[in-house]
């Protein structure tokens, strides 16, 4: 979106060429300069590498910062809600309590979330049909069937599944909330790659409910983002998640999957500093031969010293399998001696199984290779996030 200034005559040339601040809610249209897949032909996963252009746009980052992006829904998913309802998309809607206005096909595709559904849709919907089903769902005594019939349900379901509707397209996506940007950890240093700013996003696609359904932002990436289109954009700093300020700390790092993104950006930093500090990353996924994402760079680092060590874990190449955590608890006693000399030790990636894993790992650790009781562990592994040297990035 191009904001239009208009310029007042008792405005100065000084102050009409002021420099725009980009933001959440004025984000930046960044120019796309590569965007291709990691994964090799084979695998499982399609993870996209995309490089941004912020030329101009005086924006910045630090390692460890995520990007964020102002996705668009699926045009297909958009026609067929159109098609479902029969509505026409051309019939112009009020979005927001401003009373700002667009045609509905637009409003559907650039500022509704039509993809995932709450407790408050569900019950509000209920208000607008007689469908019996739907007003069982929204009883008290039924919150958890409620929450099963949401999982992994979208407008188009819940629009499929509880006619007839007889009430207005405008009332019907007043229910919706306003897009959310998506957040991506930043895959790249800013001291590396001047004006450039480099993302690693895995594409969302699962079956659930009788239908394929794909992630809004992460499946725009991978089929609707040409070179030389635009992505709307802006920085999130991340306060609780950046390097040691000392390039002299040692650093290990836990990143499988895209998880690695912003220990890419980290050790890209070190390198470009010529950080003495040590870096150490574990990194797993599914096959070595398929999804070893950045092999080349960081077996490129580890042979030039800006990475120390590198250990891998992919899971489906043995038949036990290996996690990041099973490397981790293997180098367990040489890991104790970085983080006893004053090492910091990052996580980023899956939080509900990986993250806690891992975590429980250290904990292993600490009562081996320290002869700590299980309460002295904890207590190590809390003084470590006290003192910002245990940090994670985890959803």
């Amino acid at each position: 979106m191009v904001l239009m200034v208009e310029t007042k005559p008792e405005q100065t040339i000084e102050n009409a060429a002021l420099p725009t601040t980009y933001s959440r809610t004025n984000p930046y249209q960044a120019k796309v300069i590569e965007n291709f897949n990691l994964n090799t032909a084979g695998s499982n996963k399609e993870t996209r590498h995309i490089v941004l252009s912020l030329a101009g746009s005086g924006l910045s980052y630090e390692p460890g910062d995520c990007l964020g992006i102002v996705p668009e829904n699926d045009p297909e998913l958009v026609a067929t809600i159109l098609n479902e309802m029969n509505w026409d998309g051309e019939s112009i809607v009020t979005i927001n309590k401003q009373g700002e206005s667009l045609p509905l096909k637009d409003a559907l595709t650039t500022h509704f979330e039509i993809t995932l559904l709450n407790k408050k849709v569900v019950q509000q919907a209920a208000e607008m049909t007689d469908n019996e089903d739907i007003q069982k769902l929204v009883l008290v005594e039924n919150v958890q069937l409620l929450k099963d019939y949401m999982d992994g349900r979208d407008f188009l379901d819940l629009l499929r599944d509880f006619g007839p509707w007889n009430v207005p397209a405008q009332k019907l996506v007043s229910l919706l909330r306003k897009m959310p940007p998506r957040l991506y950890s930043i895959a790249s240093s800013l001291t590396a790659n001047p004006d450039e700013v480099h993302l690693t996003i895995g594409a969302v696609r699962y079956s659930a409910h009788g239908r394929e359904r794909k992630g809004v932002c992460s499946v725009l990436c991978s089929e609707r983002l040409p070179i030389g289109e635009t992505l709307p954009v802006f920085v999130q700093k991340n306060k609780h998640f950046n390097l040691p300020e000392s390039a002299d700390t040692d650093i290990i790092m836990v990143g499988p999957g895209t998880g690695i993104a912003p220990f890419r950006a980290f050790i890209q930093e070190r390198a470009a500093q010529k950080a003495s500090g040590r870096a150490w990353l574990f990194f797993g996924d599914q096959h070595a031969a398929t999804d070893f994402l950045y092999q080349d760079e960081f077996e490129t680092y580890q042979k030039d010293g800006a990475l120390a060590k590198l250990d891998t874990a992919f899971s489906r190449d043995t038949e036990q399998k290996v996690y990041v955590q099973h490397k981790i608890s293997e180098n367990g006693k040489e890991l104790f001696e970085w983080l006893e000399n004053g090492a910091y030790f990052y996580v980023c990636g899956d939080k509900q199984y990986m993250a806690k894993d891992v975590h429980n790992t250290l904990l292993e650790i600490f009562e081996k290779e320290g002869n700590m009781t299980p309460e002295q562990a904890e207590a190590y592994l809390n003084d470590l996030q006290k003192q910002k040297r245990y940090q994670r990035d985890v959803y």
